[in-house]
């Protein structure tokens, strides 16, 4: 499949969901715990922000400090951004960077009711993040974005690029184990569902450590079920019972790494 289609029709879906301002689950088809990315006593909480499209609280862990300047790929509306501004106050920074110019749009307005001048949502794309400079970044969190990524090694070398040396991330994702069938894996719909993107889990983690990131720490895994009738729109119902009897599994996982 053409990367190009696949990153077009990721962007229609997401700009859809800005657009008509509509909650949404990233994985529709997958069933979360319902406390897996509850924010509601969380402090800096927008509801206007939360379109439902996280799969984990990154923010949770990440070890964010007042004053830090933190970067949000994916960043959606505003809704980890906003609750990581709460943390990082006056003197902090945060940027938000996504690759839908509604998304970018709708935080930008939900930015300006806050009236928080230290926060700022610009357009762009994780593998290249041209306007932001090495060296420049005390924490990247992610919120079920990387998934999306076709090139992770790059996207994540892209990241310790913008990290400050002692800088770390803190990123929820999308991984599986064992194997998905090839239809999940070649499936435009299924990337837009969080799902055709994923990477293997020990993979995922290999990536990270041979960019150089150290202390990688899988601070959290949830095993996630897809529906039969989700898989079925991509999959035959043999190839959906051999799943099934498989050792596989999709999780949901918060990663946490340093740049030493």
């Amino acid at each position: 499949m053409e990367k190009e289609v696949i990153k077009e029709e990721v962007k229609k879906s997401y700009g859809y969901i800005a657009m008509n301002k509509s909650s949404a689950s990233c994985c529709n088809g997958i069933s979360f715990n319902e406390n897996a990315a509850d924010y509601s006593n969380i402090n800096g909480y927008q509801k206007e922000a939360d379109l439902s499209l996280g799969c984990g609280l990154p923010t949770e862990i990440a070890n964010i400090k007042e004053g830090d300047t933190v970067l949000d790929l994916g960043s959606g509306a505003g809704n980890d951004a906003f609750i990581a501004r709460s943390i990082v106050g006056e003197k902090g920074k945060v940027i938000g960077i996504d690759m839908t110019p509604e998304m970018i749009n709708r935080a930008t307005q939900n930015n300006h009711k806050l009236g928080y001048e230290n926060v700022e949502f610009v357009l762009g794309e994780i593998e290249e993040m041209q306007g932001v400079s090495d060296g420049t970044i005390d924490v990247v969190i992610s919120n079920c974005v990387m998934n999306l990524v076709q090139n992770k090694e790059k996207a994540f070398k892209e990241v310790f690029r913008v990290l400050k040396s002692g800088g770390h991330f803190s990123i929820s994702d999308i991984v599986y184990g064992g194997y998905l069938p090839k239809g999940v894996l070649e499936s435009i719909e299924m990337y837009a569902g969080c799902v055709a993107g994923a990477s293997e889990k020990t993979g995922y983690l290999e990536i990270i450590k041979n960019i150089g990131f150290q202390n990688i720490q899988l601070k959290k895994e949830q095993k996630i079920q897809l529906s039969d009738e989700f898989l079925l729109k991509s999959i035959s119902i043999d190839e959906l019972n051999k799943y099934k009897q498989s050792n596989s599994a999709i999780y949901s996982v918060t990663i946490y790494a340093e740049k030493l």
